[in-house]
């Protein structure tokens, strides 16, 4: 019962607006305190240490650095050029574009956010411009850029990983099949509105032209072939892969000529004040994470669901309800931060697969990024595009529904996300 009324009080602090990384520590202080005595203090600053500096989550500010000089550097707008090259002559085909470039720029970057900020204000703008009505331009980048976080690399992937000490390369791997089928059907979503409501045609289709565009995007092709290839060939860690893309982008916008320093110098600002929060988070959740398991809360909880249902099917049900209920209410790193460490003790009793559990977690707060009360990704589409957020949100039902078809598949059709992983690395 103690237990319950500090975890409350934790959640009531967060409602407030008190930061979550304060709210979580000073719950976990105050539950050792109270059900510990003052020597299990002594500890917390080891615990908080050792919480923040896990080798993996090293790659979480090198890839949005990786984005940032990616976007600063002309490659964004290279990309941008070649996709509209491609598909400008289909029927919207500036929002297939959209999807595209959204799931290509996720391989490099990782961040949903980031993929809004810097593509969005290239694409949304040119979508007004061009008679897609505001709303749906933000909503088919918002939705695009939260169904990219399942593309590899991922940030949320990653932070998945060090919480539930799972492989985070299966995880990539796993996100492939569902990212490439969730963005194809996006595409298909975004001509059947195109056609119904009579979007324009960009331009006529030239070979030309998509020659002229492919070659002056040829190095920023080989950012995905070189980091990818280098973590899924076993020849780099997926933090040594973020370093390579940092690396890889900086020298191919240097070669381009456009990398501007006071741009580079605000993104780099932007990327450490971001990473400094996501730190404060996990070293916060540390202490949390450490004072339940001394509670025996998870097992309590696994023991309790094991007591209602055994059956694996009707547990990830529930776990999906609450997941999505989580990321309405919750931003994606202080979601899986707080409810991974409780519920993998009842992922692991009923027999399901972390590292498919991690897509299951993934895709329930891409949607829930798309959900108000906090839609992060939705609400800095709809700051981009100047946009009112329910008018967007109306707009984007559809693609959120998408978004929940995918989450079924990868929930109930495990071969679906799984069967890479099953074929490379088992």
């Amino acid at each position: 019962m103690t237990t319950a009324l500090i975890l409350l009080a934790g959640l009531a602090m967060i409602f407030i607006n008190i930061p979550i990384a304060v709210a979580l520590g000073a719950v976990s202080i105050i539950a050792m305190l109270v059900m510990q005595g003052t020597n299990s203090l002594l500890g917390f600053p080891l615990v908080l240490f050792e919480g923040a500096t896990k080798f993996p989550l090293i790659a979480i500010p090198l890839f949005v650095l990786a984005g940032a000089i990616m976007n600063t550097g002309g490659i964004s707008r290279r990309l941008i050029d070649f996709a509209s090259a491609l598909l400008g002559f289909v029927r919207g085909g500036l929002a297939m574009v959209n999807v595209g470039t959204s799931l290509f720029f996720a391989e490099i970057s990782g961040s949903a956010v980031a993929d809004v900020a810097a593509l969005g204000s290239i694409l949304i703008p040119e979508m007004k411009r061009k008679g897609y009505p505001a709303p749906f331009a933000a909503a088919i980048t918002s939705s695009s850029a939260s169904l990219a976080i399942i593309i590899p690399p991922s940030i949320p992937m990653i932070l998945y990983a060090a919480m539930a000490d799972t492989s985070v390369v299966q995880l990539f791997v796993a996100g492939i099949v569902p990212g490439i089928v969730g963005g194809l059907l996006m595409m298909v979503l975004a001509w059947y509105f195109a056609v119904r409501y009579n979007f324009p045609v960009e331009q006529t289709f030239k070979l030309s032209r998509v020659w002229a565009t492919f070659k002056a995007a040829g190095l920023a092709f080989l950012l995905p072939m070189i980091i990818l290839g280098g973590i899924f060939g076993g020849f780099m860690t997926a933090t040594e892969g973020a370093a390579l893309a940092v690396l890889a982008a900086l020298l191919i916008s240097f070669r381009y000529g456009e990398l501007r320093w006071k741009k580079l110098r605000a993104a780099m600002v932007e990327g450490g004040v971001q990473t400094a929060v996501v730190m404060l988070l996990v070293a916060s959740s540390a202490l949390l994470g450490d004072f339940l398991t001394r509670a025996q809360l998870p097992q309590m909880l696994a023991g309790m669901i094991g007591d209602f249902t055994s059956n694996k099917y009707a547990v990830l049900a529930l776990l999906n309800v609450f997941l999505l209920l989580i990321g309405m209410i919750l931003h994606s790193a202080a979601a899986i931060i707080l409810t991974v460490p409780i519920v993998m003790p009842l992922v692991m009793m009923v027999g399901i697969d972390p590292v498919h559990f991690g897509m299951i977690v993934t895709l329930n707060l891409a949607i829930g990024q798309q959900t108000p009360p906090v839609a992060s990704v939705l609400m800095t589409a709809c700051s981009v595009a100047k946009a009112d957020i329910w008018d967007v949100s109306k707009t984007n039902l559809p693609f959120v529904a998408l978004l929940f078809v995918l989450l079924m598949l990868v929930t109930y059709v495990p071969i679906f996300p799984m069967g890479l992983v099953e074929l490379f690395y088992r």
